[in-house]
């Protein structure tokens, strides 16, 4: 059996659920650097040493900005990132915040087994997000832990 790196039950969109399967079929990691580019069209905004930055191609409902920093090696817990990446991760959330003139939001990391996380790919990364308060429907975003 191959190891599965998305969870389909926690996709949001059906297009995105369409593109995990394929991605389960290959048995690919779809944030492992040797696979992004098959998987994701989205160009990289900034990157160092450990993270590189993108917009997020499914964006929560109600948010202006929405970019994803992914870890650039392989992980899924907390215990196997570098300590230095906590340092890069800090300086590209600042830069991040200043060059999109960022006037509050909030960024997320979701970690470990995806029935807790909620996650959809099982590969660190971390989730900026500035809500869009001038949205004609705006509701708050709403960040979702745990199955169900």
């Amino acid at each position: 059996m191959k190891k599965q790196f998305v969870d389909l039950d926690n996709a949001r969109e059906e297009d995105q659920k369409e593109l995990m399967r394929e991605i389960v079929e290959a048995g690919h990691c779809p944030f492992c650097l040797e696979n992004f580019k098959l998987y994701n069209s989205q160009p990289t905004i900034k990157e160092g040493k450990y993270w590189f930055l993108i917009e997020n191609k499914w964006p929560y409902k109600y948010t202006k900005i929405h970019l994803l920093a992914i870890y650039k090696l392989h992980a899924t817990n907390l215990a196997e990132l570098d300590s230095a990446s906590g340092k890069e991760l800090l300086d590209l959330m600042k830069w991040a915040e200043k060059e999109y003139k960022v006037l509050g939001g909030g960024w997320v990391m979701r970690f470990g087994d995806t029935n807790y996380s909620a996650g959809t790919v099982n590969h660190i990364h971390v989730q900026f997000i500035q809500p869009d308060l001038d949205s004609a429907d705006y509701k708050p975003v709403r960040i979702k832990l745990g199955k169900g």
